[in-house]
């Protein structure tokens, strides 16, 4: 009974503190957001990748008609789907690790719908900023563009974990930058694809980081 009542309250207090946290936060920056003139084709619902470590304010530099993110099936990852809910975007549970295949099969599913899919491409364990292979079917099989995001920012603090994630601190300048869309073509191979993508995501990354060096301040 114990830890059923501290289940409730883990779920129901927690992500509504973190969205809090992650509306107060992004409040007191001085942010913007830089995007390509062609980044979303036609108008049309994209699959949105970004690095694992710059997830904790990607909600506030969406761009879209909603989004539908992959997360993992653990108990941090139930405490983030719960907090994406607070800003009105859904979850995909399942990962590389634990229940990958149900969530790939959810994913496929919810590319008919018009939804944007996101995705950590080096989620939810790693290796860091290494292209993984589920993103690259989701592209070929739904057949959309995925777009690179990235989040860069002058003040902030770097964990020791396997991610290096980052925690923006308050008051810092943020940007967050889309790229080109990159396509899957036909008869293209898997390793040209993540190589495609993995550098379509650190041209994107540096022009988040080139925006703040000419404000004068330099990426974290």
């Amino acid at each position: 009974m114990k830890k059923q009542l501290e289940n409730w309250l883990l779920f129901q207090i927690v992500p509504k503190l973190a969205a809090g946290f992650i509306n107060l936060l992004h409040w007191t920056m001085r942010t913007e957001v830089v995007t390509p003139p062609d980044h979303r084709p036609d108008d049309k619902p994209v699959i949105i990748a970004f690095w694992h470590d710059q997830l904790l304010l990607m909600v506030k530099g969406y761009r879209g008609p909603g989004a539908r993110i992959l997360i993992s099936e653990s108990k941090d990852g139930e405490l983030i789907a719960r907090t994406m809910e607070c800003f009105g975007q859904g979850a995909v549970r399942g990962s590389s690790t634990r229940g990958g295949r149900k969530a790939f099969k959810a994913l496929l599913a919810l590319a008919r719908e018009p939804y944007d899919l996101v995705i950590t491409p080096d989620g939810p364990r790693g290796p860091r900023h290494e292209v993984k292979e589920g993103v690259v079917q989701l592209a070929r099989l739904t057949r959309r563009p995925v777009i690179p995001m990235a989040f860069a920012c002058s003040r902030g603090h770097r964990f020791k974990s396997w991610d290096r994630f980052l925690l923006p601190f308050p008051f810092s300048r943020g940007v967050y930058a889309y790229g080109e869309p990159v396509i899957y073509e036909s008869e293209e191979t898997i390793e040209s694809f993540q190589n495609k993508l993995s550098q379509g995501l650190a041209a994107t990354l540096q022009t988040a980081q080139k925006r703040l060096e000419e404000q004068g301040v330099s990426a974290v």
